[in-house]
């Protein structure tokens, strides 16, 4: 069992999310890149509102994908004290400065002059076309309750069970019709599994 295309799993993600149709505080937000062409047929076919959640994540100098904390629209900084104490302030802030250029300009390219993102008071569904460790999952969790979202669900179309059970205890709902025991790259459950592209990502109706 999987996927033709993200539009496919998009509309089966969407079937699962039925409750949430045609609610005004709810968003669907799609994390870069591969999860917002997922997440704009969701919202499509919710009707409810589309948006993209740009983040980065802060790695080790060391260990780049070892993240010790995670960056978001509007100046949201969020860090895992654990990790981030062993780091000295001064290495903290030029990785964040670092960052945050980069968030910065994937905000105007796939957001435009849109203001940054306010969820206050608002269901925030997070949509990837995929979950196999979770920590980008993680940190969009975190800036999107930074940025004072009431509720947080996360709708994968594929996922690792392992990575799903990590993550029940940050959010409200995990939703993923597709926990295969035998879980490997997510890519495997699709049979078009094409790397999204920039302009693929900023051609979406953001904001609609």
């Amino acid at each position: 069992m999987g996927y033709r295309d993200r539009h496919d799993a998009g509309e089966q993600l969407a079937g699962q999310l039925a409750q949430l149709r045609g609610r005004p505080d709810v968003v669907v937000l799609g994390l870069l890149r591969g999860g917002a062409p997922v997440a704009a047929v969701v919202a499509d076919q919710l009707d409810v509102a589309y948006d993209v959640l740009v983040i980065r994540k802060l790695g080790l100098p060391s260990a780049s994908e070892v993240a010790f904390g995670a960056i978001g629209p509007g100046g949201v900084r969020v860090l895992n004290r654990e990790i981030a104490d062993q780091l000295d302030p001064g290495q903290i802030t030029q990785i964040t400065t670092e960052e945050t250029t980069e968030l910065r300009r994937r905000e105007r390219l796939f957001r435009g002059d849109r203001p940054p993102l306010d969820l206050r008071g608002r269901t925030a569904v997070l949509v990837d076309d995929g979950l196999a460790t979770g920590a980008s999952a993680r940190a969009a969790v975190a800036v999107s309750r930074s940025l004072g979202a009431d509720r947080v669900v996360l709708a994968v179309p594929v996922g690792s069970a392992e990575a799903i059970a990590t993550l029940q205890d940050v959010v409200d709902e995990v939703v993923c019709p597709l926990r295969p025991a035998d879980f490997r790259a997510v890519g495997r459950y699709y049979q078009d599994f094409h790397q999204v592209s920039d302009d693929e990502v900023a051609a979406l109706p953001v904001g609609r």
